[in-house]
């Protein structure tokens, strides 16, 4: 973006909020953040604890607010706020009680920041994005939700390290459709090192046989349960992963991330929010690309449509 001065506001003060404005602040690409939450006294908390790293990084302004009016003119608006995803809890499960959360917290943003982006975080992801861009009216480019960039990442990281740990910045795939249980990875897109997945795993001498493919893409579907068992939540990954998509936005990189952005036609699918392979840049997104799938992957694709229509029709 031209602007010299950046405000982002973060709304909801939980894990996943607070992390998202630390890792905002840490990473110095906006000069003002704004941490929003009902509860004044949990966000002037986490506001206290972040500001005091001040010294270590560029100069950013972080505020705590508990009125809606503290988030006018914002540049980003990334929504954290819901319920909490409870051991077993798919986020599919989670829709009803956060659709009306993410209505509440949209009818007020959006009159307050009318050019902002929205980011939407809170799940079941895909089907809250809908929500959002429904009761803003902001055009389908300015409501963005990270999607399955994280799990992508989580693909990525899970591949390198299969492959005698190389630089996971240099393990290109991605993971497509619902951010949840049917999501799945789109094998015929992964390469390193400009080979197809399956030329750099017989020079690398790894076994990605259909059922190891099969295992990995479990794995990476179930990772956020195995961690919300473990530790109750999961909020470092996704906070890097919203803080990744905002420098893209904030400086015009144009970057390809799969997020989940509004179909209307591409890849036969119409009027469903989903994951797949973005530009992004100061304008949200920029352009949905359609590489080319097997038969296979556009069938779960569609798979996954039919899923997140479906979970939609329940709210109504």
């Amino acid at each position: 973006m031209s602007k010299t001065a950046i405000k982002i506001s973060v709304i909801g003060a939980g894990f996943v909020g607070s992390t998202t404005a630390y890792t905002l602040m840490a990473k110095g690409i906006a000069s003002e953040i704004v941490l929003f939450d009902r509860k004044i006294e949990r966000a002037e908390g986490e506001v206290m604890d972040i500001e005091h790293g001040s010294p270590f990084t560029a100069e950013t302004l972080v505020r705590a607010a508990g009125n809606y009016d503290e988030t006018k003119d914002s540049d980003i608006v990334i929504i954290t706020a819901g319920a909490k995803q409870e051991p077993g809890e798919t986020r599919l499960n989670m829709a009803t009680k956060n659709a009306e959360i993410m209505r509440s917290i949209v009818s007020e943003v959006a009159p307050r920041s009318p050019q902002a982006i929205l980011l939407i975080v809170t799940n079941p992801v895909d089907v809250m994005a809908y929500v959002a861009r429904e009761v803003s009216g902001f055009p389908k480019s300015r409501v963005i939700g990270s999607g399955t960039n994280l799990d992508s990442a989580r693909l990525r990281f899970t591949l390198s390290k299969k492959f005698g740990d190389i630089d996971s910045r240099d393990v290109h795939a991605y993971i497509l459709g619902e951010h949840g249980d049917s999501e799945f990875p789109a094998w015929s897109l992964a390469n390193i090192g400009g080979q197809n997945i399956d030329a750099a795993a017989a020079q690398f001498h790894v076994d990605l046989s259909e059922s190891v493919k099969s295992e990995l893409g479990d794995s990476i579907k179930n990772a956020a349960y195995e961690i919300i068992n473990r530790k109750g939540a999961t909020y470092y990954g996704i906070a890097m992963s919203v803080a990744r998509i905002c420098e893209a936005i904030l400086r015009d990189e144009r970057s390809i991330i799969p997020l989940s952005v509004l179909l209307n036609g591409e890849y036969g699918i119409d009027d469903v929010y989903l994951s797949v392979p973005v530009i992004v840049g100061e304008h949200g997104i920029e352009k949905i690309l359609t590489p080319h799938l097997t038969d296979d992957e556009m069938g779960k694709l569609h798979n996954s449509a039919n899923v997140l229509k479906e979970a939609r029709a329940g709210l109504n």
